[in-house]
């Protein structure tokens, strides 16, 4: 048996569903499909008509047809079996015997129909498997989204709980921090300042300082005072005396550099303010400044031999004056050697591939000022031990 295509068709020879199960053009199956009203006769009886080339088995249902079209040597009996599978199949797929059901159901039944068939050969099916196969009913499949879905109920639980304790725990150390000393709070800046910073600050960090808690502080005991001695040190006694030895000297004509030696508030307040207004870098800096950064890693055996070498670079651009914002910086890039070259994400690509110059892709917009911008970056990798710097 081959069945050639299967179709649902009217009395009038219009065809409303058609599905093929062999290769075949569409004007060959609209030609088959056109010649079947042209080939009934209302005298006969049968269920079947045959031409030089194809066998026609169909079957009446309302104003409708059901239509197999199969070659002339297929056993006819199992054809009449197969039609009245397919008969079977359009009430189930659709609730009345119409054309405009026929039409909202059409993908059903073409799913059916290839369920019934496949390359022109009958399946052994029944209809309530092929009910089964359209619908796709998996009871393996139920049981998965049931678990998955109670798995993902137990994890929101979860985040949900994890959250009440996160935040039980933040208003409890909001309470715990309000109750605190001045010794915690302090201690725990230093470490922090001199973790983050670097150059001159990070010298702040090494210096301990003790830390004396609101408690510690108790009012001091009623006693008698002493007696003022007359031999106590007096603040700015020997101040005066180095004065007048220095006017002395000057009205002998003998040349003075006055170098007051400064006193152990002023020399800790003075050393402060030295450390804060210490720049990071020592390195002279103008109003357009340009720092280049390479970090090369190198491993080689023990036996000799280069196992892996790998260069990584950054160019950073510093705009101290408003009126270089819009500044284009021209690079001479005469490697040979495959360097990969990034720019910024701000960077004119275009620019840069076509002329070697770094520039903002918006020409209006300039640089942000008194801020490190890392406008380019490099890497290469390779096995030649000719890269190595090393001799």
């Amino acid at each position: 048996m081959v069945l050639i295509a299967a179709a649902v068709c009217t009395k009038a020879g219009k065809t409303i569903v058609s599905r093929q199960f062999v290769e075949m053009t569409k004007a060959r199956i609209e030609g088959l499909l056109a010649a079947f009203p042209k080939l009934m006769t209302s005298g006969k009886q049968h269920t079947f008509v045959e031409t030089d080339s194809v066998r026609y088995v169909y079957q009446p249902l309302e104003k409708l047809y059901m239509l197999l079209i199969t070659t002339k040597a297929s056993n006819i009996l199992e054809d009449l079996e197969t039609l009245r599978l397919f008969s079977k199949i359009i009430p189930e797929f659709c609730r009345s015997l119409e054309e405009k059901e026929i039409v909202e159901n059409a993908f059903d039944l073409i799913f059916a129909f290839d369920e019934i068939v496949a390359l022109g050969y009958r399946e052994s099916v029944n209809l309530a498997q092929i009910k089964t196969f359209v619908e796709m009913d998996s009871h393996e499949e139920k049981v998965y989204q049931a678990v998955r879905q109670t798995q993902e109920r137990e994890a929101k639980q979860k985040m949900r709980t994890m959250a009440k304790e996160l935040q039980r725990k933040r208003m409890e150390q909001k309470k715990d921090g309000g109750r605190g000393g001045y010794g915690g709070g302090s201690s725990e800046g230093f470490g922090n300042s001199g973790s983050s910073g670097g150059g001159g600050i990070s010298n702040h960090s090494s210096i301990s300082t003790p830390s004396i808690g609101i408690g510690e502080i108790k009012p001091a005991a009623s006693a008698p005072k002493p007696a003022p001695s007359r031999n106590a040190l007096k603040l700015g006694g020997k101040n005066r005396d180095a004065d007048t030895f220095v006017d002395q000297l000057k009205s002998e004509g003998e040349k003075v550099t006055s170098n007051p030696v400064p006193s152990a508030a002023s020399s800790s307040s003075a050393a402060a303010s030295a450390a804060k207004a210490k720049p990071v870098s020592d390195v002279p800096m103008d109003d357009i400044h340009l720092r280049l950064e390479d970090k090369i890693v190198v491993r080689v055996g023990r036996d000799g031999g280069l196992q892996a070498f790998e260069l990584s670079g950054l160019l950073t651009l510093r705009i101290a004056d408003e009126k270089y914002g819009r500044i284009r910086i021209q690079l001479e890039n005469g490697d040979q050697r495959g360097i990969q070259l990034q720019t910024h994400p701000n960077v004119d690509k275009e620019l840069f591939r076509s002329k070697g110059a770094i520039g903002l892709k918006n020409p209006a917009k300039p640089f942000p000022l008194n801020t490190d911008v890392g406008v380019l970056k490099w890497r290469y990798q390779t096995q030649d031990e000719s890269a190595i710097p090393l001799t």
